[in-house]
């Protein structure tokens, strides 16, 4: 039996990582984006909400730093080969959709770092307060923020196609795709 080609370990543990932190950072970006600061606080409290803000900033930095470093990673090690059942139509999708990932997860936190920069509000990277990048302009702001929700519910949409295609090979196929990221065989 021949064994599948997989991605090396730190792309594999990459990879798990960084779907992690996506997850918990956009489940938290939702809950504050759906109820603004003053719901969030009526609901959970001012130390929680704060809380959620600091985890949320930090989350994104460290996707950014992730991804970086994932991309770097992936630009030295490249991809193993897709195994023989896709088909090209597969292969075009898998490729599409982890390419739009890696833009919105670059992105994204780029956009959450301006945006809170332009509204005077501290970049948090845990205890830290990290370079704001850009002045204070409400306006920028408002328009940043508008177009980092916008790249997260995108996320959200490629997550979907990438989760329910990781599934598909793994409960229906039945193929060997899921073994090239699993961390175990």
């Amino acid at each position: 039996m021949t064994q599948t080609p997989r991605y090396t370990l730190t792309q594999r543990l990459l990879h798990w990582l960084i779907a992690f932190l996506a997850l918990l950072t956009l489940g938290i970006g939702m809950i504050l984006g759906s109820l603004g600061f003053e719901g969030t606080q009526e609901i959970f409290g001012k130390a929680t909400t704060n809380a959620f803000y600091t985890g949320h900033k930090t989350g994104g930095v460290l996707i950014l730093i992730f991804m970086f470093l994932r991309l770097g990673v992936r630009l030295v090690s490249g991809a193993p080969p897709y195994p023989s059942p896709l088909n090209a139509f597969e292969r075009v999708a898998s490729r599409t959709v982890h390419g739009l990932l890696y833009v919105a997860l670059l992105t994204m936190p780029i956009l959450g770092w301006l945006a809170t920069a332009a509204g005077g509000y501290p970049v948090q990277f845990f205890a830290w307060n990290l370079p704001g990048m850009i002045g204070q302009d409400k306006a920028l702001s408002e328009i940043l923020f508008s177009l980092h929700g916008i790249v997260g519910w995108v996320s959200v949409g490629l997550l979907i196609l990438h989760i329910g295609g990781a599934l598909q090979h793994w409960l229906i196929k039945r193929d060997a795709v899921m073994t090239r990221m699993s961390l175990f065989r």
